[in-house]
């Protein structure tokens, strides 16, 4: 269905509508026909990843029959044929129809700074507090790279401190190996103390048992220092409470707080103090 980020172009507008656009945001020019199966199944799947991207990048169906010239000078030989603008240029093109996930990998390498500006955003925002919005960026990034290790992992901390625990476990337990792999490891005890509030008090009468519950909960209420305090006075107690599960979770807090935290570093030093 046409909108912003799907039209169909001709040689008319084809200069207005996708080399001077890919100025702002990336643009797949998707050559096709009607007699074409493979260019009805192709369109499909480019539209549908357009709506979840939401706008961030825009797919210009142009028909081959109709627009000869077009194809010439584009040197298109086959249908369909996908060729990527981006900043008034091809960055990127491929034939036929090719499984989804090389689609999506292929659109997350269009404009790779792209991904990289709304991961900072989000990062950004989420210290700041916005978490919804800080969501939204990550998520934009997601729509075009599902497996990128800094959206997955900044959303999953924007699940944990609104006390989404389900939808961050989801996340966390199927984590894709990259250089967040090991934060999410961090993450995953917290997350899965969360999950089990109900159980520690019913099961356990340790007089510790309180406070390590409370300090858990304020976790998934947006407030981590808190939480990492209730946790360290814990630690001063029993070092290795509940078999660690403390431990691992007050560095599932240090994880979430991040290392621009202005607590972060003296909550490391008291915990080492605490621990070593």
């Amino acid at each position: 269905m046409p909108s912003d980020y799907i039209l169909n172009v001709n040689e008319n507008s084809f200069e207005m509508d996708v080399v001077l656009y890919s100025d702002s945001a990336p643009v797949l020019v998707n050559f096709r026909a009607a007699w074409s199966q493979p260019s009805h199944q192709l369109s499909k799947l480019l539209e549908r990843l357009a709506h979840e991207a939401g706008g961030a990048f825009r797919v210009a169906h142009v028909n081959a029959d109709a627009n000869p010239n077009l194809v010439l000078r584009m040197g298109v030989r086959n249908l369909p044929t996908v060729k990527a603008f981006s900043k008034g240029g091809i960055v990127g093109e491929f034939s036929g129809v090719q499984p989804e996930a090389l689609v999506r990998e292929f659109i997350a390498g269009i404009h790779p700074g792209e991904s990289d500006l709304n991961n900072e955003r989000g990062n950004a925002l989420y210290l700041a507090g916005d978490l919804d919005a800080a969501k939204a960026a990550f998520r934009e990034v997601l729509a075009l790279d599902p497996d990128s290790g800094p959206a997955l992992l900044g959303l999953a901390k924007c699940h944990l401190s609104l006390g989404a625990y389900t939808d961050a476990l989801a996340i966390l337990r199927e984590f894709p190996a990259s250089k967040q792999y090991g934060a999410a490891e961090r993450l995953l005890p917290l997350a899965d103390a969360m999950a089990h509030l109900d159980q520690i008090e019913e099961h356990d009468d340790d007089d510790l048992a309180p406070l390590f519950r409370r300090a858990v909960e304020l976790v998934g209420r947006g407030h981590p220092e808190a939480a990492a305090d209730g946790l360290l006075e814990v630690l001063r107690q029993d070092k290795g409470y509940r078999g660690g599960l403390a431990r691992a979770c007050i560095l599932g807090v240090l994880e979430l707080m991040g290392n621009e935290h202005p607590e972060a570093r003296e909550t490391r030093n008291e915990l080492n103090a605490i621990l070593f």
